[in-house]
């Protein structure tokens, strides 16, 4: 049972910086400006990087001869466990920015806190991946204040992009029943004790960047257990076509 509270827990982070990362890649060719399509790009490659980390200790954890390839070309939506932020569609440039800063500032706060995790695998994965992750999250922060804080048009689009996206930010500290059972043990990190450090954070590069941060209302969740929106069935749609139209490739 304990094994597979750990698997569960290995595959909702995995899904995260997989998900994200698809989208990110999205942006590949396509950036405003050379300087940051490719960085945008490595971000997304920093990303699919941690994955194959936890998706092969997943594998191991599992036991049944899967793979990281299995993982992430093999399963159907309903059985990725990835909150519902990274899913959605990047929009302008501008909202790609919000988007991940939203998430740059949780991941940051969860992978230190997974420092201390009594899992000494996932402890050295979250080591590894801190040094990309923070980042990560000077680069969305950065932007966040140059976009915010620049012209009337790219201020009003990162506000419109902060307002809508507000909704999908709950769900990141909403704890499943996988993470009650592992926090017990050490294992997985209280998310709850992460959120004032994350509004904090958020409140101080908002204000840099002169946009309003939205006041706290209704939450969308439901990606930790299953419930996506259409949005990730495309995704993966894409993502998983060459795995399954030609089975047994590798990354």
């Amino acid at each position: 049972m304990k094994e597979n509270l750990l698997l569960d827990y290995l595959l909702q982070l995995g899904d995260n910086a997989l998900v994200l990362g698809q989208r990110l890649a999205e942006w590949c060719g396509h950036g405003p400006i050379l300087e940051q399509d490719m960085a945008i790009t490595n971000i997304s490659l920093d990303l699919f990087g941690q994955t194959r980390n936890l998706f092969q200790y997943a594998a191991k954890v599992e036991g049944k001869g899967r793979t990281e390839d299995n993982l992430a070309f093999l399963r159907d939506a309903i059985q990725f466990k990835n909150v519902l932020l990274v899913e959605l569609p990047n929009g302008d440039f501008g909202r790609t920015i919000v988007k991940q800063f939203l998430y740059d500032a949780y991941n940051f706060l969860n992978y230190t806190a997974l420092l201390n995790s009594t899992d000494k695998q996932l402890a050295a994965i979250a080591e590894k991946s801190l040094k990309e992750v923070t980042y990560h999250l000077r680069f969305s922060s950065e932007w966040m204040i140059r976009l915010g804080d620049g012209t009337a048009e790219s201020h009003q689009r990162m506000q419109t992009a902060l307002d809508d996206l507000w909704m999908y930010t709950g769900e990141l500290f909403e704890m499943s029943e996988v993470e009650k059972e592992l926090v017990k043990t050490g294992v997985a990190v209280d998310l709850e004790k992460l959120k004032s450090d994350w509004s904090k954070k958020v409140r101080e590069i908002c204000d840099e960047a002169t946009l309003k941060v939205p006041e706290n209302g209704w939450m969308q969740k439901g990606g930790k257990t299953g419930v996506h929106t259409e949005n990730l069935g495309f995704l993966l749609a894409d993502m998983q076509y060459l795995q399954r139209a030609y089975p047994g490739q590798q990354w």
